[in-house]
């Protein structure tokens, strides 16, 4: 006898989405195969990389930890939720131009998460943000670079008088 699957209906980035799936699937497989948004990556599938994070309710949860059962009726933030090419979210420009990223796997996750504490904290010292990165795993820098993204986009959102949830809108 099979595992009969589950109709999972979630916001994701502002758009109602619903999809069947069998119980056992992890949040960051309905997202990358169900529901085609590969920019959450798949790093460790052990809770220790931090590069699945994404938002669920406004809160960054590493998505190889929750079953995608348990984000029924919850809003999803990804990092393709965060900005578009032409309209960069704070976070991305904070990166692009503070060279905040170096072979770029674990960066979604790191703006997710970073989105996250900007939300709790707009004006973050160095050692809260290397606090926050804590739940992710960069394998290729020092970090220095990544804070140095975070507090310029910190910088950015207080000059344009940005509240985090505006530019989650």
């Amino acid at each position: 006898m099979g595992i009969q699957d589950v109709s999972v209906g979630v916001t994701v980035n502002g758009k109602e989405r619903c999809a069947e799936v069998e119980p056992r699937t992890l949040l960051v497989h309905y997202l990358r195969d169900g529901l085609g948004l590969k920019g959450t990556h798949i790093g460790c599938d052990t809770s220790q990389c931090g590069a699945c994070t994404v938002m669920v309710d406004e809160v960054a949860v590493k998505s190889c930890t929750m079953l995608a059962v348990q984000a029924d009726g919850t809003e999803i933030t990804t990092v393709e939720g965060l900005g578009t090419v032409k309209n960069l979210h704070p976070i991305q420009q904070g990166f692009w131009e503070e060279h905040g990223l170096q072979c770029g796997y674990c960066t979604p996750g790191v703006m997710v998460a970073m989105v996250a504490l900007l939300k709790e904290n707009p004006n973050p010292t160095d050692e809260e943000i290397r606090i926050g990165l804590e739940g992710v795993i960069c394998r290729c820098t020092g970090y220095q670079f990544i804070v140095n993204a975070v507090k310029h986009a910190a910088k950015l959102m207080a000059e344009q008088n940005i509240e985090i949830e505006e530019v989650l809108s």
